[in-house]
């Protein structure tokens, strides 16, 4: 790959690295727009750029989660009795999710792809408070939760964190436990998918470097960045006044779906 193009990742990574430590967002919602940009300036053949982008954003959060994780771990944040719970369902729906994307046209899931990510900013940016008295539901209602988080992430590449921050606020968990236990899942959301969109692609795509759709070079060059910057975002969360900086990515996002719709329409 051309210097500058892995410069230009590397910063994205960056970005995608602070993103994840502060809002427990695995950095997909930022990462798929940039890489269907760069892989668009590869030449890549036009009806796999978009399975291509969100397949390698979705393995970068392998990386950049365990990073993440970490740092909120060592604060006591994560809840992992309910990480446990919700990951079998987040692995099932992980893998459902990757077949499902395989299936849609191009223009369909980058059409997709910008609908979640301008939903995520609207959550972001309004953090609606839940009511006083909802709680998690038992196992069984966090697996079938799970499910859904793992099907929506695999198939717009992100880590999740968009459903399940908002779904545990909801039921009343404290913001910082929520984005602490977010970033845990986003491991085994990454994991599955990550397999999924490996396997699905494995037969159609002849990229250099790729396996199935995940293109490993810039998924290492996005990771590589992102892992350092990761505990920065935790820092971040947890010493300040957060409002500010989630205007600033929530106005980023929704001109990164602007984007994505733009492509959809340009085929």
């Amino acid at each position: 790959m051309d210097p500058t193009l892995i410069g230009v990742l590397l910063a994205v990574g960056a970005l995608i690295g602070i993103a994840a430590g502060l809002l427990g967002i695995g950095g997909g919602m930022i990462a798929v727009p940039f890489m269907t940009f760069v892989f668009s300036a590869l030449h890549f053949p036009a009806d796999q750029i978009v399975h291509m982008a969100i397949a390698t954003s979705l393995a970068t959060i392998l990386f950049t989660s365990i990073s993440s994780v970490y740092a909120h771990h060592r604060r006591g944040a994560v809840l992992w009795p309910v990480m446990a719970k919700l990951t079998p369902g987040i692995v099932a729906g992980s893998l459902a999710g990757t077949r499902i994307a395989s299936a849609l046209p191009s223009r369909a899931l980058a059409s997709v792809f910008a609908l979640f990510v301008a939903v995520a900013a609207l959550q972001i940016l309004f953090n609606r408070k839940p009511r006083s008295n909802r709680a998690l539901p038992g196992t069984a209602g966090l697996v079938g939760a799970g499910a859904v988080i793992g099907v929506v992430s695999a198939i717009v590449g992100a880590g999740g964190a968009f459903i399940s921050v908002p779904f545990m606020t909801w039921c009343n968990v404290r913001i910082h436990n929520s984005v602490a236990t977010a970033a845990s899942l986003g491991f085994p959301i990454a994991a599955a998918g990550t397999i999924g969109y490996a396997v699905a692609g494995y037969h159609q795509v002849e990229i250099p470097g790729a396996i199935g759709y995940v293109h490993v070079p810039a998924m290492l060059s996005l990771a590589g960045a992102s892992v350092l910057t990761a505990p920065l975002g935790a820092r971040i969360a947890h010493s300040l006044d957060t409002r500010s900086l989630k205007r600033v990515f929530a106005a980023m996002m929704f001109l990164l779906a602007g984007y994505m719709l733009y492509r959809a329409a340009a085929g």
